[in-house]
């Protein structure tokens, strides 16, 4: 829920921004994560 309330905050659609981080999540390499964060 927290992760929810921060993407609602950072003004993006929660349902849009979760679709998207799960599909980029499994080619994203580790010290890139942080790119997936809401405010990035």
């Amino acid at each position: 829920m927290p992760l929810i309330q921060l993407v609602k905050l950072n003004e993006h659609d929660p349902y849009a921004y979760l679709k998207d981080v799960l599909t980029l999540l499994p080619t994203q390499k580790n010290n890139a994560i942080d790119e997936l964060l809401p405010h990035k």
